[in-house]
């Protein structure tokens, strides 16, 4: 029994040996396959988040699969949402250090994310050969790149010509000043059916008074992005207008405005025929007109002595400064940014291209709505201001600014009140900074 035991001990081990070497074999042609052997690079899975309406979101997602199939080591996690979705969503990222590899950045919002730390710097990206060097300067904060310009973009107002015309209403002209758009509101007012407004009420948007006070040549709400600078007798104007308008129901009353949402095809303010404008950037056009097509009509933001609205390159991807994926993500948005098949899926969904190549290649395919959007940049360029991104550590004084002015549109706390508020918000803030 001994013997045979030593016997079937060593057969054993012979074949544990065989096994092992097998596992051996079966592992090498796996990272054959898609691991470093071979000369192949190990596969990479990028984190991508972005904000849009649903065409940016088809489009993209589209340029990624096109990508994947010219890199096949190359995949992606996408997320999208909505504007007002994103910013929520994106504040929580970043406080838990779960930033994806890229993200679109705002320029109103760069500026509070770099100051975080949670963005990688690109100054040394090599970039000057698909985007023009003076373009890069004027995207640097504090000398530093943080983020690679995707387009020319700027805001307007679509509204409802259609509808506007049917009822006798005068049309928005270029160049038309406050005092003719809160004008327009009035006559909507009278000439349109209960539950069909001119304008709609955007109390609590910060920057839509700010656009206001800059018309008028007063500066952004925060001077050299270190002072408070809400002009009080502007500010208490402007309130006011809309104060009166919610009594007279020249705007929809607060419950109805807070439940529409830009870009759904059924909430929508203006694709519902509640509202007869909103407001829309060159790179969002298209994907309005396809919702109502052959009833809009753009025109610029209302201006001031100082002009109005902007038209400038806002929008940018940036990288994770935490990304492990760095190098290949860059390699990726260089693409993007500067591929002829990339920019024939990606259009216009987020302005005109940045690259002029790409827009030559693209230009005699636009639809109609793509060509709208290249037309409202046009359209605002002249008159338009500079675009003024805020301080970092805003974030906080926009939801204070937010939820008060929307406590005044539910006539919970009066203007004087909701201005000692922000100012108090305001001035902790610009503490915050001077540290």
């Amino acid at each position: 029994m001994k013997a045979a035991s030593k016997k079937l001990t060593g057969s054993m081990f012979l074949v544990i040996l065989a096994f092992a070497m097998l596992l051996t074999a079966c592992g090498g042609s796996d990272k054959a396959e898609g691991g470093d052997a071979g000369g192949k690079e190990k596969g990479t899975e990028l984190g991508i988040m972005w904000w849009g309406s649903q065409e940016r979101h088809d489009a993209t997602l589209e340029a990624m699969d096109l990508y994947s199939s010219e890199h096949p080591n190359i995949t992606f996690t996408p997320q999208y949402t909505d504007w007002e979705g994103y910013w929520k969503k994106l504040p929580t990222l970043a406080a838990s250090q779960s930033l994806p590899d890229i993200l679109q950045m705002d320029a109103a919002y760069m500026q509070e994310y770099a100051s975080r730390n949670v963005l990688a710097e690109l100054s040394d990206s090599d970039l000057a050969e698909i985007i023009d060097k003076d373009l890069l300067e004027l995207s640097k904060i504090n000398g530093k790149l943080y983020g690679i310009p995707l387009s020319y973009n700027g805001t307007g107002l679509a509204y409802n010509k259609t509808e506007l015309e049917e009822a006798g209403i005068t049309l928005p002209v270029k160049d038309w000043t406050w005092e003719q758009f809160f004008e327009f509101a009035l006559e909507a007012r009278e000439k349109l059916p209960d539950g069909k407004y001119g304008i709609g009420d955007y109390t609590p948007i910060w920057d839509w008074y700010q656009a206001y006070q800059m018309s008028y040549d007063k500066g952004p709400l925060f001077k050299n992005g270190t002072e408070l600078n809400i002009d009080k007798e502007l500010w208490f104007k402007f309130q006011q207008t809309y104060a009166d308008f919610r009594e007279q129901n020249v705007v929809p009353d607060p419950q109805t405005m807070l439940s529409l949402v830009e870009n759904d095809p059924v909430t929508d303010p203006i694709v519902s025929g509640k509202i007869m404008t909103r407001g829309v950037p060159v790179g969002s056009v298209g994907a309005l007109n396809s919702m109502m097509p052959g009833k809009l009509a753009l025109v610029n933001n209302p201006v001031g002595p100082a002009g109005g609205g902007w038209a400038q390159s806002t929008m940018y991807w940036s990288l994770s400064a935490n990304s492990d994926n760095k190098e290949q993500s860059l390699e990726f948005l260089k693409w993007l940014v500067n591929d002829l098949e990339s920019g024939k899926l990606l259009k216009t969904t987020r302005g005109i291209p940045i690259n002029e190549s790409v827009f030559d290649a693209i230009k005699g395919e636009l639809t109609e709505g793509e060509l709208m959007g290249v037309e409202l940049y046009d359209i605002a360029i002249d008159k338009a201001l500079p675009f003024s991104p805020a301080p970092s550590g805003w974030s906080d004084f926009i939801k204070t600014y937010e939820d008060t002015m929307t406590e005044v549109m539910f006539n919970k706390i009066s203007l004087e009140k909701a201005y000692e508020i922000i100012v108090k918000k305001g001035e902790e803030t610009t503490k915050s900074l001077s540290r």
